[in-house]
């Protein structure tokens, strides 16, 4: 049963990193995103979440215990968590969507899907360490 759910959950995590990246950024043509946090959402910031997005869609597909990866995974959501809350407290997001309503929308919304996958990523680390160490 948690295998499904597991497997699932990564491709979501994965479409939403991929997905999520392309739609909003237009295909990193969206200036706005960069010029709304140039260190952290930089076109080179935001190739680099597609590729940890291939990294949930490799994890997905293996067999075995993934309970470091997915340890690595909601790290790395914590990170962007935290980047996310701070860009929050120091930015006006209706200045941004007066710019660009993709950019809007694209930081609006990115913190709470990375504070929700890092809890699956989390869940994913429990259950398997507790799986082994009964």
């Amino acid at each position: 049963m948690h295998s499904k759910l597991i497997k699932n959950g990564l491709i979501a995590a994965a479409l939403m990193n991929i997905g999520g990246v392309l739609i909003f950024s237009r295909g990193l043509s969206n200036v706005a995103i960069n010029n709304a946090d140039p260190v952290v959402m930089s076109n080179f910031g935001l190739l680099m979440i597609m590729v940890w997005g291939l990294a949930y869609l490799g994890a997905a597909f293996s067999t075995g215990n993934i309970k470091w990866l997915a340890g690595a995974f909601a790290l790395e959501k914590l990170v962007y968590v935290v980047a996310w809350a701070l860009w929050q407290g120091q930015n006006s997001l209706a200045a941004l969507y007066a710019n660009d309503l993709f950019a809007g929308v694209f930081f609006s919304i990115y913190g709470l899907n990375d504070l929700a996958f890092m809890l699956f990523f989390a869940w994913i680390f429990v259950a398997q360490h507790a799986k082994r160490h009964p």
